[in-house]
């Protein structure tokens, strides 16, 4: 018994050496300014800035000795501080805000037929290019939502996906994981958006979508510097987006929304209080 214990006493003595050994002789020095970075970006690992993770965006940021990149979730705040630690003039971040363009939930647009596969988006596309009869309406499987790390998107009662304002943070996880291409980051400082992703013929959509632009022409009309049309769908011209709420009550399909009133029908995400206003770039 005592041998034994003598044993593996000396075992792990000799394996504690060893580590220690591999410690000192593989150990590489961090750059001090790597952990000052990581110390201040959110930790979100979102990969929004290009890099894989906070720490390689930490790396790569004192490897180059730029700071072209940005970080959508620490926005500017953590920009100037970046700089700071760099000695570098700040990067002026230009916020953006994922909008999912499509309020075609199920009450609102056609099932062409009733999909009983895998909860996931990309899965229902490839079966006759899912169940929805819009060929680029919100498949509403939620997807978008499970791969959101801020808990930024809620699918409704009636699976429309609907993104909060308040917590998103312009990442763009949601943007790459959307199979239709329904979700767009736009300027957070836009609260109105044209929420249909269909180019089908007025007459078209009609008969698959209560809710779909129908290229009538009526919001660029109405607000003709703040909306365009092309390809049989109307969009807002961003730079002029501030007279783009002209339209929303003339819309006859209501398919124009400014958030600033208020999210899609069976969101329950609180409405914005007060419209985001427009702040010139430092």
């Amino acid at each position: 018994m005592l041998a034994s214990i003598v044993t593996l006493g000396l075992i792990g003595l000799l394996a504690a050496c060893a580590l220690g050994f591999a410690a000192k002789k593989f150990h590489v020095e961090i750059d001090p300014r790597e952990q000052a970075l990581l110390d201040i970006l959110p930790g979100a690992n979102c990969g929004a800035c290009g890099y894989p993770g906070c720490a390689g965006y930490a790396k790569g940021i004192v490897a180059s000795g730029s700071i072209a990149d940005i970080c959508p979730p620490g926005g500017q705040t953590v920009m100037q501080k970046v700089a700071n630690i760099m000695g570098l003039a700040p990067v002026t971040a230009n916020p953006q805000i994922s909008v999912v363009i499509c309020q075609g939930d199920n009450k609102k647009a056609v099932q062409k037929y009733n999909y009983l596969g895998l909860t996931d988006c990309r899965a229902a596309q490839k079966l006759a290019d899912g169940p929805k009869t819009c060929p680029a309406g919100c498949l509403g499987l939620g997807t978008c939502a499970m791969i959101c790390p801020f808990g930024a998107i809620e699918m409704t009662p009636d699976s429309l996906a609907v993104i909060d304002r308040k917590k998103c943070t312009g990442c763009g996880k949601c943007v790459k994981a959307c199979p239709r291409f329904v979700i767009k980051l736009t300027p957070l400082d836009a609260t109105t958006h044209v929420l249909c992703n269909s180019h089908d013929k007025g007459a078209l959509v009609r008969k698959y979508c209560q809710v779909g632009c129908i290229a009538c022409q009526i919001c660029k009309k109405t607000a003709p510097g703040a909306y365009e049309i092309e390809n049989m769908l109307a969009s807002v011209v961003y730079d002029q987006h501030l007279e783009a709420d002209q339209a929303v009550d003339k819309c006859p399909t209501h398919c124009i929304r400014n958030f600033a009133s208020g999210y899609p029908d069976g969101s329950r995400f609180a409405a914005p209080t007060v419209p985001i206003k427009k702040t010139k770039a430092a």
